[in-house]
């Protein structure tokens, strides 16, 4: 599962209820579960609420941040929730397991991981890194990407070594335990390691042969894409995006004041680079991006079987 390798901002579940209650018919209660702690990939959700997208659909929005970033999807599943955070190449998996839930819509509709090198260890093309060391975090997922691009310039594997560096991504490069990681995220750790003044190469994986996906994704419970909430929920968060867009600075500036320990100059940074990584409309589903990234999880040995789309992604009318 690909997961933020940030400091936990706490071990409690982080509640955010959208605006304060108006005069008016009752609104229809929405739980999200964000797919880790609040941070700047979240910046759409946040400019719906303060920009009363939410309050206007006739929604009053709970999202949650779980303890354990692997609980979302199974407490969707378990019902407890009306829409779960995750990820496309991650969704495969989960519906492979026979969890019921379905890709309803998009947060961050480009890829943000990365494999990334610091250029004092002399990697300045991915054929330097024959006889380096490469650490990853997840194994499966990260490994067959790191394959996937070292056949593309006609390594395999077995030119190099894969060290489990457990999310210690900056650290393990910084102290020269691997010459590359695999899982930084273009904007969040290629900033820290540039603000660092550790100058990253930086290795797109869609350049090298492994299909882009959708990076943050929203989930839904297969048995609940009647809600008549979720449609709602998708076309104030596309007024989100765009009033994000329009309001960037002073979405930040109540979003820090929120968050404090996230008013710092690298999530600034973040929330800079992110804006046009944003799904502008968050209902859009692009079929053949969902179809080949199946193929890909299929012909990569991930995933057991090819189901037909609609068992994976669906698009609702927002």
């Amino acid at each position: 599962m690909k997961l933020r390798r940030r400091t936990l901002l706490s071990n409690a579940l982080v509640l955010t209820a959208c605006g304060t209650a108006a005069a008016g018919p009752p609104k229809a209660k929405f739980t999200l579960l964000l797919d880790w702690f609040v941070n700047p990939d979240h910046a759409p959700l946040f400019a719906a609420q303060y920009s009363g997208a939410f309050d206007r659909a006739g929604l009053d929005v709970t999202m949650i941040a779980p303890t354990d970033p692997d609980l979302p999807p199974r407490l969707l599943a378990a019902g407890k929730a009306d829409a779960a955070l995750s990820y496309q190449a991650q969704l495969y998996l989960l519906v492979d397991a026979g969890l019921p839930v379905r890709r309803t819509g998009t947060l961050i509709d480009k890829p943000l991981n990365t494999l990334t090198a610091l250029a004092a260890s002399g990697v300045k093309s991915l054929k330097d890194l024959k006889g380096r060391k490469i650490g990853y975090s997840v194994a499966g997922m990260e490994t067959v990407q790191i394959a996937t691009m070292l056949k593309s310039v006609g390594l395999s594997l077995t030119d190099v070594t894969l060290v489990n560096v457990n999310f210690a991504l900056v650290t393990s490069l910084m102290s020269h335990e691997v010459d590359a990681v695999i899982g930084t995220y273009r904007t969040y750790e290629d900033i820290q390691l540039a603000q660092a003044g550790l100058h990253p190469v930086v290795f797109l994986p869609e350049d090298y042969g492994v299909p882009p996906s959708d990076e943050l994704i929203i989930l839904s419970n297969a048995n609940g894409l009647a809600n008549p909430a979720l449609p709602k929920f998708l076309a104030a968060l596309r007024e989100g995006v765009t009033y994000l867009h329009a309001h960037s600075d002073a979405v930040l500036a109540r979003f820090v004041a929120d968050h404090p320990t996230l008013n710092d100059r690298l999530d600034r940074a973040s929330w800079a680079a992110l804006p046009g990584y944003f799904a502008p409309d968050p209902a859009h589903l692009d079929v053949t991006r969902y179809v080949r990234y199946r193929d890909f999880m299929r012909q990569s040995g991930l995933i057991k079987q090819n189901l037909p789309l609609d068992h994976y992604a669906v698009q609702i009318m927002a």
